[in-house]
């Protein structure tokens, strides 16, 4: 996959283009690109997807301290090549872009610039200034450059039309396996093990503390049942996400991993972790000895998941 911050570097036959945040890559997105592909190919063309960065909310200012996305912009990347996307433009977002309206977007950077034979849209989806543009609209200002326009219909499981909404609301109330499945893949969480206060290896349950990206969401707090990639490595764990009650009164939110059979030194390097099942939630014990027998309860519903012995 070619990857261009910039349109002028831009070169593709037949160019076929979805526009979006793809925030989390889910199943409702990878329909959108499997038609994407598919029309790409109708014309011997291009697969080309087009996203803004950063999120249009931290630029204007809209309620960006609850932002909390489900990928990385590495992640994504990851996700678009593995779902055969053939070129990613990441397109600088600013103030003075977000007054464009969607027709000067299509004429300007879509027909102009880009010269796109066809926009994939989804079935919600609105852009332009202040969002007022939806597909109908789109399809004029479209056509009236000589872009066709197909817009496609939402994937729906279990009833509800998948979102990006929908998973992180499952994903804040505990619902990792719901979650997943919306996703088609495990959530993960991924970044560079640091110094912890180190009270786990007092009891028996040496962690690994990950420091995740800012703007990553965390789920909700408590205990998981996890997988753990270490360079090529797989293993099982069990993850906690929380503010650790039993053993301090901080408020800050931890996520840190306890790998079953593993002892070796993992700080400063870069680990993820695949979220499977969520245990229970987090709890303040009254002493540590009370925790450390929860802890080892935890592990045994979770290598019994496993099904493995440790």
């Amino acid at each position: 996959m070619k990857i261009y911050r910039n349109t002028n570097d831009f070169k593709a036959e037949n160019p076929v283009l979805t526009v979006g945040t793809f925030d989390g890559v889910h199943l409702g997105h990878r329909k959108i690109l499997s038609v994407l592909t598919q029309e790409a190919l109708k014309i011997n063309g291009e697969s080309v997807v087009f996203t803004l960065y950063p999120h249009p909310r931290k630029v204007l200012g809209k309620n960006s301290e609850n932002l909390f996305l489900l990928n990385t912009l590495d992640e994504k990347i990851k996700l678009l090549e593995k779902a055969g996307v053939k070129h990613f433009i990441i397109y600088p977002f600013t103030k003075e872009f977000a007054n464009l309206t969607a027709c000067e977007f299509i004429n300007e950077i879509l027909y102009k610039k880009l010269k796109i034979k066809k926009l994939i849209v989804g079935y919600d989806h609105r852009f332009g200034k202040d969002g007022q543009a939806n597909p109908g609209i789109l399809k004029q200002c479209a056509t009236s450059a000589g872009i066709d326009v197909l817009k496609v219909d939402a994937f729906v499981f279990n009833e509800k039309k998948i979102s990006s909404t929908v998973i992180r609301k499952a994903l804040f109330d505990g619902h990792i396996e719901e979650a997943n499945a919306c996703l088609g893949y495990d959530y993960t969480l991924s970044g560079e093990v640091i110094s912890g206060n180190k009270i786990g290896r007092t009891i028996g349950f040496p962690t690994a503390n990950i420091k995740i990206p800012e703007e990553k969401l965390i789920p909700a707090k408590g205990v998981y049942a996890v997988k753990v990639k270490i360079e090529e490595k797989i293993l099982p764990g069990m993850l906690n996400i929380g503010t650790k009650p039993t053993v301090t009164s901080a408020e800050n939110i931890q996520t840190e991993v306890h790998i079953f059979n593993f002892s070796e030194n993992l700080y400063g390097k870069n680990i993820s972790v695949s979220l499977k099942k969520y245990i229970r939630k987090e709890i303040k014990f009254p002493d540590t000895e009370t925790l450390k027998q929860r802890l080892t309860e935890d592990k045994r519903l979770i290598t019994k998941f496993f099904g493995i012995s440790t």
